[in-house]
């Protein structure tokens, strides 16, 4: 969708407001017939696709479907999924979650688990809009009254920044002077180790900081690097390496005290259920917007309990996907610490704010949003593309 369709998209919903129509006035009735009438993507800067489900009500569910760097073609997929969603009742959401995924045959994959992750959000938030409650309140009530979130800070300057915002935790990643090699030299490890400790000084031991490895880094690097950050006490390492190989990540984890965490690049409960299996890691990151949404990381959630592990979802996305991690950690009793970029400021009416660390869990309906659909006109439409790194000696691809 173009800012030209947004803006008319937007003047047809003002108009179904101004005549009762808009989804927002008043729960349905349980046998009121309620039907998808469209499903409709939208790009949306920064680098994110925004979904509404449409029904005959006028009740709008919103979804983050988005694979970073494929947005286009994660709305193609939605596209194909729209002719059997249409017409059918959207309170049926784990029925449609198990149809979508499972008549596919060629089950999973980033690309159709993150439709389906989009979907899953929006027929939440329809269901909970025709009921008149937030989505926690369908699994049993809040686990809790407030959800702790963390902000990411790469320098002191951004960490202090931080901080002063309300925020008492974060995530960094490992500072080199140059794209790390498989092996590496003390002196790059060092200057890494203290990059670290130069946060961990500024922040004092009463914030929690986290480290993301993202994945590029190979085993006998991420191991000396541990090591040298275990004085240090992260919260935890994240993506030691990279998640394909749960093996290693399991013999990884038995050779530090510090927490590992994985799960932003894993699908669905049958991936999840390796890492735990294995002993991969103690806090699993499933992305709402990439393992099945939020019936699946709910799953994900209570095997994760039978085995002592805590969830701390994975979100460097937009606000929508935000609201469906808050409504997750306010369901499920071993909720850790929840990522975000974005508050919503210049997307939603009401942004979230941050005190003391937590945000309040939203009491409206649904997701407990409302996109400013105004502010939003101008950030319609992104090419954002995933960068393209390379190693600046020989020229080799590098992971980013």
């Amino acid at each position: 969708m173009n800012r030209r369709d947004f803006l008319n998209s937007t003047a047809t919903g003002l108009g179904a407001r101004a005549t009762g129509a808009q989804a927002n006035e008043g729960p349905v009735r349980p046998r009121d017939p309620l039907r998808v009438t469209r499903l409709e993507t939208f790009l949306v800067q920064p680098r994110w696709l925004f979904l509404k489900v449409h029904t005959n009500a006028g009740i709008v569910g919103l979804g983050e479907p988005i694979v970073e760097g494929r947005a286009e073609t994660v709305a193609t997929a939605v596209r194909e999924i729209e002719p059997y969603l249409v017409g059918k009742d959207p309170r049926q959401v784990v029925h449609h979650w198990q149809a979508i995924y499972r008549h596919a045959f060629y089950r999973g994959g980033p690309i159709l688990t993150s439709a389906l992750s989009g979907i899953d959000m929006a027929l939440w938030d329809i269901k909970g809009k025709a009921l008149g409650v937030p989505i926690y309140e369908l699994f049993g009530g809040p686990t809790r009254r407030k959800v702790r979130v963390y902000a990411h800070a790469r320098s002191v300057a951004a960490l202090k920044q931080g901080i002063a915002a309300g925020f008492t935790a974060f995530k960094c990643g490992p500072d080199f002077r140059r794209n790390p090699r498989q092996i590496e030299t003390p002196a790059q490890v060092q200057y890494s180790v203290e990059r670290f400790a130069e946060l961990r000084r500024a922040a004092g031991n009463d914030v929690d900081i986290g480290i993301d490895f993202h994945g590029k880094i190979g085993p006998a690097l991420a191991k000396v690097l541990i090591k040298g950050l275990e004085p240090h006490n992260p919260m935890f390492v994240e993506e030691p390496i990279n998640c394909q190989n749960h093996d290693i990540m399991a013999e990884i984890a038995r050779g530090t005290h510090l927490p590992i965490a994985t799960g932003e690049r894993v699908f669905t409960k049958w991936g999840f259920r390796e890492v735990l299996e294995k002993g991969a890691a103690t806090i699993l990151q499933p992305d709402l917007c990439h393992a099945g949404g939020i019936t699946e990381c709910r799953l994900i959630a209570g095997m994760a309990e039978a085995y002592y592990a805590t969830i701390a979802p994975h979100n460097p996305l937009g606000p929508i996907a935000l609201a469906a991690g808050i409504q997750l950690a306010a369901s499920i009793p071993n909720f850790l610490c929840q990522e975000q970029v974005s508050l919503g400021v210049g997307y939603l009416r009401r942004p979230f704010t941050v005190q003391n660390g937590y945000i309040e869990i939203p009491t409206g309906p649904g997701l407990g949003i409302e996109l400013d659909e105004q502010a939003m006109a101008d950030k319609i439409g992104h090419k954002w593309r995933n960068r393209e790194t390379y190693d600046e000696d020989d020229g080799s691809v590098v992971d980013w």
